[in-house]
């Protein structure tokens, strides 16, 4: 009944023990993930994996802290990704203003060329946002991509800018970080955010939830995610499963 909607399967974290990894998902309730590719080799290995499992589904996109890597050849490349029966996605995608390995103007062209790629293969995105959320929503909101819509991946921010992000057709996921003590907004976006526009993740092997916290994140501890949430919401695990499952697959067109 759990549907993980962004996992890093395909990084390196995951090379020696991933069938265990897999093994203790399906345990969990994790019926599907999506593996997200965000440079070259990890796109690579994305489709490997999806080619693998039936039940993974793929994204593609071009990280912001790697925009300056891309090319026009990348571009092309997302294109033809864009028509493989297992990708499901754009992505992830954005702006990320913490590193400084791409200057902020070459990541807002490489996100614009996305979204305008999104826009032709009509596939959702998958937007990663670290500390540039109106820059963010400005984009979206100036290259149409309420077009086709997506996902607020592990989204961090305000429930107002939530929302202007709900009223241009994406979701809004969650992931570890609402179950940490200290985290206000994410748990704040979960009480008021309307069930019908949540999804669940882990970003694994990234920010495990509590209390793993600090560990290797992985597919199974999305279990704990969708927990906290039915704490937050006051309702049972079985409703915030099922809906984020459903939401899920009317967002992925699975």
């Amino acid at each position: 009944m759990l549907f993980d909607t962004h996992v890093h399967l395909n990084a390196d974290q995951f090379q020696d023990d991933l069938e265990v990894v897999i093994d203790r998902a399906k345990a969990a309730g994790v019926q599907n993930m999506v593996v997200v590719g965000f440079d070259e080799l990890t796109i690579k290995r994305a489709i490997e994996l999806v080619e693998t499992y039936e039940w993974m589904y793929a994204a593609v996109g071009w990280h912001p802290v790697d925009a300056i890597d891309m090319t026009d050849e990348h571009l092309q490349w997302l294109e033809h990704l864009a028509s493989h029966p297992k990708v499901v996605a754009l992505g992830e995608m954005g702006l990320d203003y913490h590193w400084d390995k791409s200057p902020k103007e070459v990541q807002k062209e490489v996100f614009r060329k996305q979204i305008a790629l999104a826009k032709k293969v009509e596939l959702p995105i998958i937007i990663h946002n670290r500390e540039a959320d109106q820059d963010i929503v400005d984009i979206l909101r100036e290259e149409n991509a309420s077009e086709v819509g997506g996902i607020m991946h592990c989204f961090g921010g305000s429930i107002e800018i939530a929302q202007q992000c709900i009223d241009m057709n994406f979701y809004i996921s969650l992931g570890g970080p609402v179950t940490f003590k200290n985290a206000k907004r994410p748990k704040q976006v979960a009480k008021a955010i309307s069930l019908d526009r949540l999804l669940i993740e882990t970003d694994c092997p990234y920010l495990a939830p509590h209390p793993n916290r600090g560990k290797r994140n992985e597919p199974a501890y999305v279990r704990l995610v969708a927990e906290q949430i039915a704490e937050l919401k006051e309702v049972d695990l079985e409703e915030i499963m099922k809906a984020t499952t459903a939401n899920a697959k009317k967002i992925f067109n699975i």
